[in-house]
């Protein structure tokens, strides 16, 4: 319950002053009692503190935490989940360096408690705004909201006003949608492979191979840099996708259990292996069929920066890396 006095009073010197004092109780039963120059801005803060409490948000900690301290909260949740084996070492990481990137910076300072859905909506426009894609603001967002979810069930906000933030795409087709290349663009790439320049290593890059074995097999990046010899049956022409690795190298079964599968090869592609394997330093069963120059795994944002940027650059052709797994369905499916 709120309400609104005058209060009037007399100062030493005697000359008389009155303000007008707010006075309301949270959702813990604190009382508060808030003091303002003109009845209007009492009345202004009054219908604040009712929407408050109508939404839930009249909570003590909402006063008094901020956006930084449910974040700080989120991750220290988020590395628990990591040691339990419940969230993944890349997601947690990219999470926690999305929040401290593209939150704290600008709401970091922000009571809970005035951390509208309007101040996310304006934080997501804004992200927009200065050059961010719409898929990684939609990542940002959902992070945050997923951290107001967090900061809800732990009573730091009654409400998540994160939630149902909307993220304009680009146009009505934007929808983060991989395009995948033409075949003149696949062929170029080819082309270009051969034109790369060599690198002082005993270990042959295998830079066309590598695409011809995406375009063809449709593999994920993580599946294909997490394969062994041991997962390839020349005599049946196919692969046993069975694991992945991510960007700290750990090696984990597939992310869900469809992803367990077995995938033709075409005749080119088990020429193309038995020839490699002949060729590579680490031919073992044990070993991977796309290793780096030391015989570990392949580092997916290592390859992309120093192989895939400057292949695309040399072959005037733009798309990522996923675009050959596209390119894949789209040739089985034309024939």
């Amino acid at each position: 319950m709120a309400s609104i006095g005058k209060r009037s009073w007399e100062t030493a010197g005697g000359e008389k002053r009155e303000a007008w004092r707010l006075s309301y109780t949270d959702s813990a039963g604190k009382r508060h009692k808030e003091q303002f120059a003109t009845r209007a801005e009492a009345e202004a803060r009054l219908k604040a503190v009712d929407d408050l409490d109508s939404s839930g948000q009249l909570v003590p900690d909402a006063q008094s935490k901020t956006v930084a301290d449910a974040i700080k909260l989120y991750s220290d949740a988020l590395d628990a989940r990591e040691t339990e084996g419940a969230a993944s070492r890349m997601y947690v990481s990219n999470t926690k360096r999305q929040l401290e990137m593209h939150v704290i910076p600008a709401l970091g300072d922000i009571k809970l408690a005035a951390a509208t859905a309007g101040v996310f909506q304006a934080h997501a426009d804004k992200l927009k705004a200065d050059g961010l894609s719409a898929e990684l603001v939609r990542k940002v967002i959902s992070g945050v909201s997923r951290c107001m979810d967090y900061a809800r069930r732990n009573d730091m906000v009654a409400a998540n006003t994160a939630k149902g933030t909307k993220i304009a795409a680009k146009s009505r087709n934007d929808h983060g949608k991989v395009t995948p290349p033409s075949k003149a663009d696949y062929d170029a790439l080819i082309a270009a492979a051969d034109r790369m320049p060599t690198v002082r290593s005993k270990q042959p890059q295998a830079i066309a191979l590598r695409v011809r074995f995406a375009a063809k097999t449709g593999l994920l990046a993580s599946e294909q840099w997490a394969l062994q010899w041991r997962h390839v049956d020349f005599d049946g022409a196919r692969i046993s996708v069975v694991q992945s690795v991510d960007a700290f190298g750990k090696i984990d079964v597939t992310r869900t259990a469809a992803g367990a599968r077995n995938v033709p090869m075409d005749r080119s592609t088990v020429a193309d292996l038995k020839a490699w394997r002949e060729e590579t330093l680490y031919p073992g069963d044990d070993d991977f069929v796309f290793p780096d120059a030391r015989g570990g795994f392949t580092r997916h944002t290592n390859f992309d920066k120093r192989i895939w940027t400057p292949l695309k650059k040399l072959a005037g052709v733009s798309m990522a890396w996923h675009g050959l797994r596209q390119f894949a369905a789209t040739e089985k499916i034309d024939g």
